[in-house]
């Protein structure tokens, strides 16, 4: 392998080389696991890169990513070598110009990188698609998500307060990665959608505000639940409403789509039709400006612009009500949700 060329420190034990990475502000906050070389090889090596095999390159800030740095950042977030397939198609994947890296990144709307990985190698290195898949518990959605936010804040340069202007921000910028639960899904693995086999494995991103639970155990149609959804759904969006949702569907909300025949395009299409809104809502609740009007009482204005750009994924816990839906950020000119294959 090549010579590693970023700059080496040299510290007395453990513990000062934790606290070096405070210093420096290399942390997210949470203590790291110090990079050594042998530690670096060894992450390159899960995926056979090159240190200087460029990932990506972040237009707007003239940075170019390459892979010694990913590692670097992987190793400081606690992964295993044989993540580093996952991260280093999410690294090239920030870069699409759908993504948009630049506004996300640094609007103070907040959003976080949320990863949704599809394929065997979900299962393969332990990726949690079910019980709990938001939180915590599991070493690969824990650290697969840190190493991303850690790389963009440590070789991007998207630090908090500084080029990250988020005002609130949420958890998810620690960490926002799950597996779709493809064997209990009523629907086909959501990589399928964007062209993929299933045999493929893909990671999705998507610029994510946080995410909203919802309940709903009295209902036992794919209308009734879904009526929830849309209820709340209707005044999560922003002045020009959002570019795109995901919406998590967990077991028992799964089963009750599975035993109506509902596809996903049938869940997309109701979503589309029934979180509409008019002008006048908005204007009573000061998200758009203007007067009410007879024309704004008539005037419908949907959540996304197709139905398409519901994004309908199964995972989570098999008992309990609950499903989620998360919005994306900002407008569909600023950023949109992109797919990548892992290799």
């Amino acid at each position: 392998m090549a010579a590693l060329k970023s700059r080496k420190h040299t510290v007395d034990d453990l513990g000062s080389a934790i606290e070096l990475c405070y210093t420096n502000g290399w942390t997210d906050g949470l203590p790291v696991i110090p990079p050594t070389a042998e530690r670096i090889e060894a992450m390159l090596a899960g995926a056979n890169l090159k240190p200087d095999q460029q990932l990506s390159f972040i237009e707007n800030r003239q940075v170019s990513v390459t892979a010694e740095k990913v590692a670097i950042n992987a190793v400081m977030a606690g992964c295993k070598p044989e993540y580093m397939p996952v991260i280093a198609a999410t690294v090239e994947a920030l870069a699409d110009p759908l993504y948009g890296y630049h506004g996300p990144a640094t609007s103070t709307g907040g959003s976080a990188v949320f990863m949704l990985i599809n394929g065997p190698i979900a299962k393969k290195i332990g990726l949690n698609s079910g019980d709990n898949v938001f939180g915590q518990g599991w070493r690969a959605n824990a650290t697969i998500g840190r190493a991303i936010r850690l790389m963009m804040q440590n070789v991007i340069g998207t630090t908090p307060g500084v080029l990250d202007r988020s005002s609130l921000g949420h958890p998810g910028k620690y960490t926002f990665c799950i597996a779709e639960n493809e064997e209990d899904s009523p629907w086909p693995a959501f990589h399928t959608t964007r062209g993929f086999k299933p045999e493929q494995n893909a990671v999705t991103i998507f610029a994510a505000l946080g995410v909203h639970q919802y309940s709903n155990g009295l209902s036992a149609t794919p209308e009734g639940v879904l009526t929830t959804a849309c209820a709340q759904m209707r005044f999560s969006a922003g002045t020009n409403r959002q570019p795109q949702y995901a919406m998590v569907f967990a077991g028992e909300h799964q089963l009750i789509m599975q035993k109506a025949g509902w596809s996903r395009e049938d869940v997309q299409n109701y979503v589309f039709e029934h979180s509409k809104v008019s002008q006048a809502e908005m204007q009573r609740a000061n998200i758009r400006p203007g007067p009410v009007t007879d024309e704004t009482e008539k005037t419908l204005q949907p959540l996304v612009h197709t139905p398409q750009d519901l994004l309908v994924i199964a995972a989570g816990g098999k008992a309990g009500v609950q499903s989620c839906y998360i919005p994306g950020w900002g407008g569909k000119n600023g950023s949109q949700s992109v797919t990548r294959e892992i290799k």
